[in-house]
């Protein structure tokens, strides 16, 4: 069954890289994972969107995502201008970089958003405000799409060095920090 995936963000905080993190990590479980992104003005900092969509078969389709069974939100200031739920199934997960004091919408009864402090993680892991990785292994955890091991290979795959290791660190802490609150829903 087809996955699709909607990644919120502003340009210039990574949201390619998480797609094609997504994507790689999904391609090492065996699937096949299709990435894209989408922009209006190309700007540093205006809003922006990247898409995956996953299947067990070759995807063949190439328009936006409408109707995501996931989204991912980089930058919670988003949501006040934009409505990043929109679509989201009814029993959809949404992962949320938290930042201290920002709002979160409610959403429907069965969907579950998980708050993670990701660009935090991120500055704790490897002293830059990009939580990416940290959100992509909160997702791991709250969806069961695919496991750590798969998005640290993907990590290894993309990353050399301190950057590796630090998203790898990142990765962890995502997980970890999601588990804490899966287990509490």
């Amino acid at each position: 069954m087809m996955r699709e995936i909607r990644i919120h963000a502003r340009a210039g905080q990574g949201a390619i890289t998480t797609a094609y993190l997504l994507g790689y990590s999904y391609f090492l479980k065996g699937m096949y994972p299709y990435a894209f992104p989408h922009f209006g003005a190309a700007r540093m900092g205006a809003p922006m969107n990247a898409f995956v969509r996953v299947d067990s078969k070759p995807v063949r389709l190439r328009s936006q995502i409408y109707q995501p069974d996931y989204v991912i939100i980089a930058d919670s200031t988003l949501i006040r201008g934009f409505n990043c739920f929109s679509g989201l199934k009814d029993n959809g997960i949404a992962v949320v970089n938290q930042r201290e004091g920002a709002e979160i919408l409610k959403v429907k009864a069965r969907q579950k958003i998980y708050a993670v402090p990701a660009t935090e993680i991120a500055m704790k892991a490897f002293g830059k405000p990009l939580g990416n990785t940290a959100l992509i292994g909160a997702y791991a955890a709250a969806t069961d799409e695919f496991a750590l091991e798969e998005l640290i290979e993907a990590i290894k795959k993309r990353f050399l060095g301190k950057a590796q290791e630090g998203n790898i660190e990142a990765a962890r802490k995502g997980f970890e920090f999601a588990l804490k609150q899966k287990s509490s829903k």
